[in-house]
Formats: C-alpha cells, structure tokens, sequence
C-alpha cells in the first residue's frame, strides 16, 4: 500500500481515452522542442559569442508570449479547443522548418534566429493554453492532481532525452538536423490530437475577443490573492533561479565540457524531475498545497546557488541540478493543481493562457537576467547570486501571503462548491458587463 501511494498514479491513463492520447501527443511534440531548446541558445552563442546575445532569446520570446497568452486563452473559451491546438502544433512546426533551413552552413543572420523565434514562443502557447484547459474535462477533479503529476513524467522525460540526443545530434550530423527532429514529431502529434473528441465549449458565456478579453482575465487574478501568490512564486523561481542562459558559457568555456557536456547540464534538471515524479504517488494526500510550493520554491534556489558554488566539480553541480529540478516540479504540480481547481470551466482557458504566459515568460526573463549578470561579472556569479535571490524572494511572499500559507486542498465538494460559486460570480460579472 506505502508503495502504491509512493510511486507515480496511473489511473488517469488508464480511465480516460483522451487523456491517454492527450498524453501521448504531448510526449512526442514535447521531446522535439526540447531539442529546439537546446540548439537555438547554441547557434545564438556560436554566432556572437556572448551570454547576454543567448539570454536576449528570452525577451524577443517573452513578448509574443505575453500577447499570445492574454488573447489565445480566449481563444480556447470560445472555439475548439483541440482544433487550436492542432493550429498552435503547426505553426510551431514551421518555424523549425524554417529554422532547420536557415542553420544550414550557419548562414541565418542573428535576427532571424531571433525572429523565428518569437513567432514559435506564441504558437507553441496558443496550443499548451488549449491543452491545459482541456484536461481538467478528461479525468475526474480528484484526479487531476495525479493527471498533472503524469504530466510532468512526460515533460521530464523529454526534457531528459530531448538535451542528451541534441548534444549529441549538434556534436555530430548539425544544426539543421536537430531543428529536423522537431518538425519530424509534430507529424505523430498531430495525429493523434485529431483522434481527440471534439472540445468546443460546453455553452455560450460571451467570451469576447477584443480588449476585454485580456482585461477580464487579469481582473480576475487580481482579485483573487492566492492565484496572484502562484504565479508571483512561479515568476520569483525563474526570473532568478533559472540560470540556463549561461549553461552554453559554462560549457564551453568555463567547464570545457563541449556540445556534449552542454547536454548534460540541460538534462540534470530533467533527470531529477523525473525521478521525482516518477515517485509523486504521494501527491493525492498533501492538503497544505500553497506551503508545499513556497518550500518547494526555496528549495530549488538553494540548489541552483549549491550548483553555482560547486563550480567544475561535476559529480556535485550535476546532482543538485537534479535536486532543483525534483523541487521544480512538486512546485509545478501544486500549482497547477491548485489553478484549475479554484476556477470554473469557462475562465479555464483564459487562466491557462495566462499561467502558460507567467510559466513561459518567467525563464526567459530569467535567461535575460542570468545573461546581463554574466556579462557584468561572470557566469558563476550569475547562477549564484540567483539562487540566492531566489530563495530571499519566496521567503518574502510567503511572509506577504499567509492566506497561500495556511490555503488547504478541500474535499471534492468543497471544491465543487467553490468552482460553482466563482461560475455564479463570472456569470454575474459578464452579465454587467453585456448590458
């Protein structure tokens, strides 16, 4: 019985259809982008040389991102919510076709690395906004939480193989093979995506698509301080603990790793997410959600400042990478868990929109922040002086949020009661708003 409770909860993939296929599809595309995330900073660094070039990637992804999260939720509260994905999977396939073709012999200019980019930051959120409102309609609101606990074994996954077969693909065949890899995985995504049952929504709410698409959703994060605690933890954890803009400097020349080397640091992370959910059955029974992600917060800048200090010695920055990145991810379930559960169907699309905004944004702010401060001093500092900052920062908003402190997991009812009671709130709100 402890080890069932231990190890990760299958029941979500073996109860529902479309959430196996659902799952599926997000663990082939995302193994591909996660070959694209480690080409892109390196072709970046081979073409300038420079940390602050990698860690500016972020800010021309952090744009698209915001508009496409403010607008793209809205999006999925009123259209097909699997028929936007397969629009988001497709865009973002193009753009590593263009990529792939524009790395051949390095003759792409900067700008278009740059350009390219930012058109893929926005697809890429348009579909994850649709697929992560359309979850929580797969399994059953006691499930969810495991559901997202199998969601990060995918990611993790991926994020282990992706960085170990693109160390390994830019070591050998190149650049443009690796952003090959990606649009190859679209295909098999996209395929069975479209097996999905159609996702419209269950019922008219007068979703609008103007500026007060975007205004409404941030009025209702305003409004409620413990969604404002976990995107404001989740933007404290990557704005400075999230050091892998300097990962390609470290690499290749502070460590003298190589490509190879390079990969290993992208997949240590990845490895001890894995590890972690993997062993995330314990997950269901944790009711002190919000406490779980400030400690979880804490945890994983001590060990990203722990990496920084164990400077070269490999078989100590390795390890806590992973520890950072088992941390990482009991964070991530926490949140989103405590997200979908707080909001009714018809905001879901819109807050996950602006969850994969806050989540996509947050590292490349990071990747900004991690680059400026290498430039200025250097890369150890940077990743150092980050973790620090880090684990000051959510010890701060713990201290300014104790209603997220003190925040308990209700019963199934009590949720359901909770998610009626904000459906009652919006249909008023959107009722005002029409007349």
């Amino acid at each position: 019985m402890a080890r069932r409770r231990l190890l990760v909860d299958l029941t979500p993939l073996r109860e529902s259809r479309d959430f196996r296929l659902l799952w599926l599809s997000q663990l082939v595309t995302t193994g591909g982008r996660q070959v694209v995330v480690v080409a892109v900073p390196y072709q970046v660094y081979l073409l300038t040389h420079s940390s602050l070039a990698v860690g500016l990637i972020g800010l021309f992804q952090a744009v698209p991102i915001v508009v496409a999260g403010l607008y793209g939720g809205a999006l999925a509260d009123r259209f097909d919510r699997r028929r936007l994905q397969l629009i988001g999977k497709s865009a973002t396939a193009a753009a590593s076709l263009a990529l792939a073709l524009g790395a051949i012999a390095l003759r792409a200019p900067l700008w278009f690395v740059y350009a390219v980019v930012a058109v893929a930051a926005a697809s890429s959120t348009i579909d994850q906004s649709a697929r992560s409102a359309t979850i929580p309609r797969l399994v059953s609101r006691s499930l969810l939480p495991s559901a997202m606990s199998l969601g990060q074994v995918l990611f993790q996954t991926a994020a282990i193989a992706g960085p170990a077969l693109a160390g390994a693909v830019l070591a050998g065949p190149g650049l443009s093979w690796a952003y090959a890899i990606d649009v190859a995985c679209f295909l098999p995504g996209a395929a069975l995506v479209w097996r999905l049952a159609p996702q419209p929504p269950l019922e008219d709410h007068g979703v609008v698509l103007g500026w007060r698409a975007p205004a409404e959703a941030i009025r209702h994060v305003v409004h409620d301080r413990l969604l404002v605690g976990i995107f404001s933890a989740d933007l404290i954890a990557m704005v400075f603990g999230m050091p892998t803009a300097v990962f390609p400097a470290l690499a290749l020349g502070v460590f003298r790793i190589g490509a190879g080397g390079l990969g290993l640091l992208y997949a240590a992370p990845a490895a001890g997410a894995l590890a972690a959910s993997l062993l995330s059955g314990w997950v269901r029974g944790v009711r002190r959600q919000g406490l779980a992600v400030f400690i979880a917060i804490a945890i994983w800048g001590g060990a990203i400042a722990g990496f920084g200090l164990a400077g070269s010695v490999l078989w100590i920055g390795l390890p806590l990478l992973a520890v950072a990145g088992g941390a990482d991810m009991v964070s991530a379930v926490f949140r989103s868990t405590i997200l979908q559960l707080s909001i009714p169907d018809q905001l879901r699309g819109r807050m996950s929109a602006f969850q994969m905004m806050v989540v996509t944004t947050g590292p490349r702010l990071g990747d900004l922040e991690a680059g400026a401060v290498a430039a200025l001093v250097n890369p150890v500092f940077s990743v150092v002086s980050g973790g620090v900052a880090c684990v000051v920062g959510i010890a701060l908003l713990a201290l300014a949020l104790p209603e997220m402190r003190r925040q308990v997991a209700a019963d199934e009812e009590g949720r359901l009661a909770h998610s009626q009671k904000l459906d009652g709130e919006h249909q008023g709100r959107a009722g005002g708003d029409r007349t």
